[in-house]
């Protein structure tokens, strides 16, 4: 029957008796997880060497007040957003995965679409829809009377927009582990008299901790390495200003210091959730095949779920779209170059699919460490997997024109420069969601097909992976989202005349003609669509 029970002596002790069976299997994983993470860290490297060239500069940066302010705001910031995100993330997967909600594969695809959207092109849709002078405003509420409406810029702002474009980022990891379930100890609670919201509450919930918990990590670094949600919502946060020096000062030494700030944060915030992690197993003990869970009978809440799913999705994704439909209506009349938009979609497609392949094979190895190895040394590998997407992107990218420019200047400006950007960037939303996944599998099982003669690679392959299909399948779509809308990479590292659909948005908003990015902003959203919609038919 499957465990969430608190950690004991006992399983301390068996854990340990494990990882000394399999030392073997531990120091070829640490060396290449170990490798990859120093491949990934190039652009904290790069901070560190900027900080040490002007020492005096960089604790002149940090040693202010305003400093520690900034770091309030925005960890307060980052704090809301994962509360918010879990917060519907975790009824949103239970309804899609395990009830009986009328279309519930249909809405398991739109309530993920949300995380297509860029953020800035999300926060300027919201602004444009519910700012003092929005279509709103001016379409709908003037003509009653109302001719305004509370304010969206601020805290409550960047926090309503960060959440409504980040909690897929929860949402995914948690579907996966809902789908590699064991059923049978709900079961065995229901018997027992417990009724579902007990169950839910005291078996369902803990077996989730480690899936909530990479997905709200990953929320929390989204939300501290945003900046163009917050700078079009007007809220000053610790990546705004890293911007500001960066863009604004040729001293570069008290931005990267800044930059060092935000790693020591992402290093914190991944000792905490390790430790959340561990305090439990989460896998199946008894012998026998864990079956799939029936859909649970929602009954008269069928309706209020319902709602709910209508709400979020109509908030998050529909009221968006309309506006970039009512934005390209207005530019019907103008000549489209399809082929120039259709090149770009490939660009996007190609990019994208490239970054979230070589991902997946890099978070293969810690999230295995993470999974069956926890401790020091995994968590300071997973710190420095997690460093670029802690950092600014606009950060990481400037680090990597200087290393290219320095180191290899034959690959700078190439696809394979840009691609190995986003792996850089997006690499933690593949770790995540498949560590979540592999701490469902039994080591038992593992060890039985060791005992049969298969070596660490062959179990990997044979046993583990058709056992984390969903989370392979939830990383690679992580990924592949998170590149295929990703800008600053692609505007500093990509091949001249490269353009992707990222770029084409910028290009048209930069200029502030918003009605061009509409029609841009809606084939990103075609192209990503096909992608959510064959991992929920994957999940047959």
């Amino acid at each position: 029957m499957s465990t969430a029970a608190p950690t004991t002596p006992a399983r301390d002790a068996r854990a340990s008796r494990w990882r000394r069976g399999h030392s073997g299997e531990f120091t070829p994983l640490a060396v290449l997880a170990a490798l990859i993470g120093a491949a990934v860290a190039l652009p904290a490297v790069y901070l560190f060497i900027v900080v040490g060239g002007d020492w005096d500069v960089a604790v002149d940066a940090v040693w202010r007040e305003r400093t520690l302010w900034l770091l309030v705001r925005s960890l307060g910031l980052a704090g809301a957003v994962a509360v918010g995100a879990t917060t519907l993330a975790v009824p949103l997967a239970w309804l899609t995965v395990r009830s009986d909600l009328p279309g519930r594969r249909v809405w398991a695809v739109l309530v993920l679409l949300p995380f297509v959207v860029p953020s800035y092109i999300g926060a300027y849709l919201l602004v444009s829809a519910l700012g003092p002078r929005g279509v709103i405003v001016r379409e709908v509420l003037a003509p009653l009377g109302i001719d305004s409406i509370p304010s969206i810029y601020g805290f409550w702002g960047a926090a309503a927009v960060l959440t409504a474009f980040t909690y897929p980022l929860v949402l995914l990891p948690v579907r996966a582990a809902l789908r590699r379930m064991d059923p049978s100890l709900e079961e065995a609670a229901r018997g027992m008299g417990a009724g579902q919201l007990r169950v839910a509450r005291t078996v369902v919930l803990p077996q989730l901790v480690p899936a909530i918990g990479a997905g709200a990590l990953l929320a929390v670094l989204y939300a501290m390495s945003d900046f163009g949600a917050v700078s079009i919502l007007r809220y000053d946060s610790f990546t705004r200003v890293i911007y500001q020096n960066y863009r604004l000062s040729f001293e570069r030494a008290g931005a990267a210091a800044l930059g060092v700030v935000l790693i020591l944060v992402m290093v914190i915030l991944i000792v905490i959730e390790g430790r959340m992690r561990r305090r439990a197993g989460y896998h199946r003990n008894a012998p026998g095949v864990a079956k799939p869970a029936a859909p649970v009978p929602l009954g008269a809440w069928r309706y209020p779920a319902f709602a709910f799913c209508a709400a979020v999705v109509g908030l998050t994704l529909v009221l968006p779209l309309g506006v970039l439909v009512y934005w390209a209506s207005r530019t019907a009349g103008t000549t489209v170059d399809w082929g120039e938009f259709g090149q770009a979609a490939l660009n996007s497609i190609v990019t994208a699919a490239l970054a979230a392949g070589i991902a997946l094979v890099a978070a293969v190895p810690i999230a295995r460490l993470g999974a069956r190895y926890p401790g020091r040394a995994s968590r300071g590998i997973e710190a420095a997997h997690h460093a670029g997407y802690a950092l600014p992107h606009l950060v990481v990218a400037l680090a990597l024109v200087f290393l290219g420019i320095r180191l290899v200047p034959w690959a700078y400006q190439s696809l394979g420069m840009a691609v190995f950007a986003l792996v850089v960037i997006y690499v933690p939303l593949a770790i995540g969601a498949l560590r979540a996944s592999m701490l469902q599998v039994s080591p038992s099982l593992e060890d039985a097909a060791r005992g049969m003669g298969r070596g660490s690679l062959g179990v990997l392959v044979t046993i583990t992976a058709p056992l984390v299909r969903p989370g392979v399948f939830a990383a690679a779509t992580l990924v592949y989202i998170g590149a295929i809308k990703e800008l600053p990479a692609m505007l500093l590292l990509a091949p001249t005349g490269y353009d992707t659909l990222a770029t084409m948005i910028w290009g048209e908003t930069s200029r502030s003609v918003f009605e061009a990015a509409a029609l841009p902003s809606l084939v990103l959203l075609a192209v990503s669509a096909p992608v959510l919609a064959l991992l929920v038919g994957r999940e047959r």
